[in-house]
């Protein structure tokens, strides 16, 4: 895996992109270093940030828990944990509460009993709609616990 710190005009328009995208205020960042996971996707880790870059995506690192507080969430009930845990996409009957946003927003899903991070995804449906529909795939998985991401990240902070 390649590595390379990453100059402060690269820090400058990656922070807005993110900021754009994620519509989260995030802290300037002195050093952001990029590692290559493949031709595609990345891992950005900084001192006050860890992300995942898949084209010109961004999505917010599982394990950066003060970031993931800003986004909406949707909470899920146990018997979708394992499969959300598995990368399946989250559906609508084991949602059990969720916050407010737009439909292509970035959310987190949490699960209800020890309200911990399980996935970050993109919302299919607005929570409006999601409010009216009873069943269905609302919530893409892009990033869970233990995916190709996470294991890359475990190689880098050794």
């Amino acid at each position: 895996m390649k590595s390379h710190n990453l100059s402060k005009s690269d820090i400058s328009e990656i922070i807005d992109k993110m900021t754009n995208q994620w519509h989260v205020e995030l802290a300037k960042s002195k050093t952001l270093i990029l590692h290559e996971i493949d031709d595609d996707t990345s891992l950005i880790t900084g001192d006050s940030i860890t992300a995942i870059q898949i084209g010109e995506s961004y999505l917010p690192f599982l394990s950066e828990t003060v970031l993931l507080e800003k986004f909406p969430k949707a909470i899920v009930d146990a018997g979708a944990i394992k499969f959300v845990c598995n990368g399946a996409n989250v559906m609508r009957p084991g949602i059990k509460k969720f916050t407010e946003f737009q439909k292509d927003d970035i959310i987190c899903v949490v699960d209800e009993v020890h309200n911990k991070f399980l996935a970050v995804g993109k919302a299919l449906v607005s929570s409006t709609e999601m409010s009216s529909i009873t069943k269905g795939e609302v919530v893409k998985n892009l990033h869970y616990i233990s995916d190709k991401y996470w294991e890359a990240a475990k190689l880098i902070k050794k």
